[in-house]
């Protein structure tokens, strides 16, 4: 296979929509279709992903059509297969609003040509976008919009431009960047100029041409710009082309900002070839600027979501081991956030007197601020357990704590229990839901206590005092069990939760709580959890 010189300048002319431009023939295998990979990205509902392709071989080029669904077409005759010639007309699809014409002598004029390679440019990067992943780098939208405006400079000969981009959700035009000649940035995030212009040409979709600023009433309505000097501007809206995959969808063109350049020679941006290259590059650079901006948040939530993990593991990290066996007593619990992470906890403690305690707390909300009070909860429990002789006093410490650190509209449920190996348990319940006393056959709820944390700063607790039997299981549990939902939006309830416990009567804390988180499974079948799940469940088993 022979190198692209082999035949002088081969190239396609095409005129359309965006005006006149020129694409070099350079390479043995020449793509031409509506992916974005292909050499030659034409748009339309008409044209396939890879519509053709043209081969240089032997000093000559060879079309083939691609099995494309509505032909390719060389002077109005459908062909597989066919050798260029000098002048030939190609058409691909039904469409007839796109000239293009295969050429293989004079080249291109030189702003043209400039055009092209910028073009190509762009358009490689933007396919390239997605291997940039590997690099990890959050600058590649920055380094797009400098090779747009750098490129936009050398095709038109303007002295200085920037870019708007649209904000996603007010609309409104933001400025990002600006560069003159010799791709040097220019200072200060923002550029002296009028904004009317760019704001015009982002309104209408069309692109403006000022010759001079001077003439007329210009002067008045840019006083700032003229004042700098500059006399010629022309501003082109960054149009992105979404394409469609099959025939009878309908595309949709989205502006998503502005390019504005400007010179202080008058008429220097006013050429036919100048615009034409400027509508040569816009068309790709949109693209390579919307690739870039979605890299960016990609790249910024795989960022979050990892440090969503990392959170996750440590607040994981933060409570006890679910199973324990003491001397006279044994647990089982689960936390399962809704979320990365959740407002749920638990925890246990071996008491100086020799008893054991436990806590279960709900923060109101849930995700990453919900997770960061519970910890702190946790903090101040570890800090104040061992020397609170009282479950209500310890209680009543907590709710000091969280008064004491000024958290806004922050509150939370706990339940705290101290359990001795004589069976002595006393507990306070702070608003949460009652847990279950499970003693044989009968079950009782524990609800003495008082208000949720957080709410009044002298609130007042109370405790209850009682004896457990050996084999007497309490089960505490977060409200994301009693109110977990299922597909047609109805709550387990507590109904479901005291028939689970009275069918497992006598069996270890483990079997119990595996039963009851098997009953919630099947209960909200594939819908979806709305709501941290925990539960501790501690059996007394005797001295």
């Amino acid at each position: 296979m022979e190198d692209a010189a082999a035949t002088p300048n081969p190239r396609l002319v095409i005129t359309d929509a965006l005006g006149r431009r020129i694409i070099p023939i350079d390479k043995p295998l020449f793509s031409i279709g509506r992916r974005s990979e292909t050499d030659l990205r034409l748009p339309g509902a008409d044209i396939s992903r890879v519509h053709a392709e043209i081969t240089l071989e032997n000093g000559q080029c060879t079309i083939r059509d691609k099995q494309s669904r509505f032909g390719t077409f060389i002077n109005n005759e459908r062909t597989n297969e066919k050798v260029l010639a000098h002048g030939d007309q190609i058409r691909f699809g039904q469409a007839n609003d796109t000239e293009i014409v295969f050429f293989v002598d004079d080249e291109a004029p030189s702003v043209e040509r400039s055009a092209i390679s910028a073009a190509s440019e762009l358009r490689q990067m933007a396919a390239l976008l997605e291997a940039l992943r590997a690099l990890g780098s959050g600058r590649v939208l920055d380094e797009v919009l400098a090779l747009v405006l750098d490129s936009a400079i050398e095709v038109t000969g303007a002295e200085r431009g920037f870019i708007m981009m649209a904000n996603k959700s007010s609309g409104q035009l933001e400025f990002k960047l600006s560069r003159a000649r010799g791709k040097v940035t220019l200072s200060g995030r923002t550029f002296e100029t009028s904004r009317k212009i760019p704001e015009q040409v982002f309104a209408t979709g069309k692109q403006t041409i000022v010759e001079d600023l001077l003439d007329g009433d210009l002067a008045q309505l840019h006083t700032g710009t003229v004042a700098l000097g500059i006399r010629h501007v022309l501003c082109t809206p960054l149009r992105l082309v979404r394409y469609v995959e099959r025939a009878e969808q309908k595309g949709t063109d989205e502006l998503i900002g502005v390019l504005y350049l400007d010179s202080r020679e008058r008429g220097a941006l006013r050429s036919a070839s100048a615009t034409a290259a400027l509508d040569t590059l816009s068309a790709e650079a949109a693209l390579a600027i919307e690739n870039a901006r979605l890299y960016r948040e990609a790249l910024d939530k795989a960022k979050f979501e990892q440090e969503l993990k990392v959170a996750a593991a440590i607040q994981q990290s933060l409570l006890p081991v679910a199973n324990r066996e003491g001397a006279f007593f044994s647990t089982a619990a689960a936390s399962v956030a809704c979320r990365a992470v959740g407002g749920d906890f638990f925890d246990y403690v071996d008491l100086p007197t020799g008893r054991f305690a436990f806590i279960l707390g709900d923060v109101a909300g849930k995700g990453s601020p919900a997770a960061l009070l519970a910890a702190a909860v946790l903090g101040m429990f570890s800090s104040e357990a061992t020397y609170q002789t009282g479950a209500a006093t310890l209680i009543t410490r907590l709710n000091t704590g969280l008064f004491r650190r000024a958290i806004e509209s922050r509150f939370l449920t706990t339940f705290y229990g101290m359990l001795g190996p004589d069976g002595a348990f006393t507990y306070c319940n702070a608003g949460h839901n009652a847990p279950l006393l499970v003693s044989g056959s009968e079950i009782r709820r524990l609800e003495t206590g008082g208000v949720v944390l957080g709410l009044f700063e002298h609130a007042t607790f109370e405790e209850e005092s009682l004896m457990l039997k050996p084999g007497d299981l309490i089960i505490a549990f977060s409200d994301g069990v009693t109110e977990a939902l299922d597909p047609a939006g109805e709550e387990f309830t507590d109904d479901r939760l005291l028939a689970c416990a009275r069918a497992h009567l006598g069996e270890s804390p483990q079997q119990v709580l595996d039963a009851l988180l098997a009953d919630v499974r099947t209960f909200c079948a594939d819908a979806t959890q709305s709501d941290d799940v925990t539960v501790v469940m501690v059996k007394y088993n005797g001295s």
